[in-house]
């Protein structure tokens, strides 16, 4: 096989069949529900229940750390154990933190709760990636999935306003019931082995031989490394922008719409991001998106006026879609298995996690949201560094896997 030939080969499964797809693209829209909506339910935790800034950042913290210990329960169990009643009991926990936190308002309970509730969507949407992630053509599945993502998080950040905090611990626990009404859709089992891929090589006579390669376990544990950091940037800057426009040019009404406007918006990336790829690859974008994403929340720092938060969360809000299918996308076509796809949440949840805690910290220690700007585009940069020294070790070893798109 020479260095520049081969191409990625994947078999239709189960993981195919339109009713897998679609519980898959559920229940990580039901998993997501509270990252999604942390500009909102931050505010109404600051409004409603009295937490400070500080607390805010802790309290999503503890949500989105949560989601990342699920998800890690979900990388030993997802390929062991019956989906459907994984899927079953993370549902059952997250239904009952989140109707618990109606009852149970103080800062200190809360907290736990929101741990708990994360836990229990981390399992949950760790089962939903695996069963996306199962798709033959993994790419286009995670792009569906993000565009169903984009549509959503613009209906969520339009509607949750309307409700009280009681009213959206209700909301969130509704959807994991919807979910468990389509559960028979879940497929029980993976399909295929963890790395080890299959590459269609051309012969010099024109002839085809597939070979298989395993591929080197370092591969999915740099890119979920990556995943961290650009959720560190991520979460930080969805936690606070909303709050860093407080008292500044840009009018508060205006934000809010913005919040919506933009996040529908990010559907034109998952268009661009599919194209690209075919084209492109899945890396090489990434990496440049990556560069772009770090230098559009640095613009924040020279000011914050209607354009200038409008542009820079239409931008971000279209990255964000790029860094994930292509992210997801690598680790699928890696992992068939569904045990390194079910740590995508783990890892966008301990960067999610991450990034509030240390954008509260930053805020504690006076540094106000220009640090914390500064803090998402350092993120934003190691996410590229770690990525682009993976891609350059699999351009020497596994070229095909490289490129793919």
């Amino acid at each position: 096989m020479t260095e520049d030939s081969g191409k990625l080969l994947h078999h239709r499964t189960e993981f195919d069949d339109w009713r897998s797809l679609t519980i898959g693209i559920y229940m990580a829209l039901a998993g997501y529900a509270v990252m999604v909506g942390l500009p909102v339910i931050s505010t109404s935790w600051v409004n409603n229940l009295g937490f400070s800034e500080e607390q805010v950042g802790y309290v999503a913290s503890a949500d989105l750390f949560g989601l990342a210990i699920g998800a890690v329960i979900a990388y030993f169990v997802v390929a062991k154990y019956d989906r459907r009643y994984l899927t079953i009991a993370s549902a059952s926990i997250a239904i009952v933190a989140n109707l618990a936190c109606i009852f149970y308002q103080s800062y200190d309970v809360t907290l736990y709760l929101r741990l708990a509730a994360g836990i229990g969507a981390g399992v949950y949407t760790g089962i939903a990636v695996a069963t996306i992630g199962g798709h033959s053509r993994p790419a286009f599945a995670f792009g569906l999935e993000l565009f169903a993502f984009a549509g959503s998080q613009g209906a969520e950040l339009k509607f949750l306003p309307y409700l009280s905090i009681e009213g959206m611990y209700i909301a969130f626990a509704a959807a994991f019931v919807v979910g468990l009404l389509f559960v028979a859709w879940v497929p029980r089992r993976p399909a295929e082995a963890s790395l080890d891929v299959e590459v269609d090589v051309e012969e010099p006579s024109g002839k085809h031989h597939v070979e298989h390669r395993h591929v080197p376990a370092y591969v999915p544990w740099l890119v979920l490394t990556a995943v961290v950091f650009t959720y560190v940037n991520i979460g930080a800057y969805w936690t606070y922008i909303e709050l860093a426009t407080v008292d500044t040019q840009a009018s508060p009404e205006w934000v809010a719409d913005m919040l919506v406007y933009t996040s529908v918006f990010s559907v034109i990336g998952c268009l661009f991001a599919v194209l690209l790829s075919n084209r492109f690859g899945l890396a090489r974008p990434l990496l440049l998106t990556l560069i772009f994403q770090a230098s559009i929340v640095l613009m924040l720092i020279f000011g914050i006026t209607n354009m200038t938060v409008a542009f820079s969360m239409f931008a971000f809000n279209f990255c964000w879609i790029f860094v994930d299918i292509y992210q997801a996308a690598t680790i699928a076509n890696v992992d068939r298995s569904g045990r390194y796809v079910a740590l995508l949440p783990a890892a966008q949840g301990l960067g999610n996690g991450i990034g509030p805690y240390l954008a509260a910290t930053v805020l504690a220690y006076g540094f106000g949201f220009n640090g914390v700007f500064v803090l998402c585009a350092a993120a934003s940069i190691t996410a590229m560094f770690v990525y682009f020294h993976m891609y350059m070790n699999l351009r020497r070893t596994i070229p095909a896997l490289a490129d793919a798109s």
